[in-house]
């Protein structure tokens, strides 16, 4: 694999590391016994489960109403709706068989509509239904098909809403005809997710696979028509080459590393440079920091300071790091 990473230095750190961030939540803990050391099966699912009942998932859990909502909306600007605590729920790895994640979903699929929430038009919607944005819809449907929930018709919409290039963006229906690497992230993270719930016909497959090459083709972060640097997203002018957790719905490098390592690929040099960037981002400790965090009001602290060292950017960073040594598949929280 050509590709050069600082083995010496992650030798080097890979014990105190790992127990750093053995020595915190139990949604960190568990995807670091799975997917970085390789824990038993049993011992793995005995820690997702405290998930549920523990930390930051209990938070979240606990933060519903009798109404199916959280933060009295499907959707809002604030981060702290039903979608956006769904979307954490999912990355903290809540075990979708769970009788918490089952009663809390179905709450949601029973009583939560978009009401003052999007278009006139999407008002009567049940959540699972979405709304009319492919960025807001892919992630829904990536909560909807993890969570075990009925996705089929927002998928079919996002399958017909696909653009010639490969990608998806929410500007389509306003004329815009290339794709939006945001929308895209966000679309390909939900089909994937619904293959894996048992819905990979071979249309979703080709679509998720076309829009696979978008990222690929660009390299992850530069301009296909130039070969330039995409130094700041047009929409919100975050810069890729930034790493946040919780992303929302901004797409960065990382997050779009740990889309095709959950997806399964094998090493790619179109992958190369963002591999390499990944990696240059480790401190001398073996750590990655937060290097931003997005305007809003997380529901629960998750990490800690903008500029501190990330829990959450450190498995990640590792675990896709750790694929591509390897080459032998990624464990993520959405398998």
């Amino acid at each position: 694999m050509a590709i050069n990473l600082p083995k010496r230095q992650a030798q080097r750190t890979e014990r105190p590391v790992i127990q750093w961030l053995l020595d915190s939540d139990p949604s960190i803990r568990w995807q670091v016994m799975r997917g970085l050391i390789r824990s038993p099966a049993e011992e793995v699912a005995a820690e997702r489960a405290r998930v549920a009942t523990e930390g930051a998932g209990a938070s979240l859990l606990s933060l519903q109403t009798a109404d199916g909502r959280w933060g009295g909306a499907a959707w809002n600007r604030g981060w702290n709706s039903t979608m956006h605590v769904l979307m954490l729920l999912r990355d903290l790895g809540l075990d979708p068989a769970s009788d918490q994640a089952r009663r809390a979903t179905d709450l949601v699929r029973d009583r939560v509509t978009w009401k003052g929430c999007g278009p006139r038009e999407c008002e009567a919607n049940a959540f699972f239904d979405g709304e009319v944005e492919p960025c807001i819809n892919g992630q829904v449907a990536a909560v909807g098909a993890y969570f075990g929930q009925d996705a089929r018709r927002l998928v079919a919409r996002l399958l017909a809403e696909q653009l010639p290039d490969g990608g998806w963006n929410c500007e389509a229906a306003n004329g815009s005809t290339r794709s939006s690497f945001n929308t895209t992230i966000c679309v390909l993270e939900a089909l994937l997710a619904y293959e894996r719930a048992g819905g990979g016909s071979q249309e979703i497959i080709e679509a998720r696979l076309r829009g696979q090459e978008y990222l690929l083709d660009r390299r992850l972060f530069r301009r296909r028509s130039t070969g330039e640097v995409i130094k700041r997203d047009r929409k919100g002018g975050t810069e890729w080459t930034r790493f946040a957790f919780p992303t929302w719905w901004h797409y960065d490098v990382l997050r779009g590393l740990e889309y095709l390592c959950s997806a399964g690929l094998k090493y790619d040099e179109r992958m190369a440079e963002a591999i390499e960037l990944v990696s240059s981002k480790r401190d001398d400790d073996g750590l990655w920091p937060l290097e931003t965090r997005y305007p809003g009001v997380t529901p629960v602290e998750l990490d800690g300071n903008e500029g501190q060292p990330s829990r959450w950017n450190t498995l990640r960073a590792l675990r896709v790091l750790n694929w591509f040594r390897r080459d032998d598949g990624c464990f993520t929280k959405t398998e």
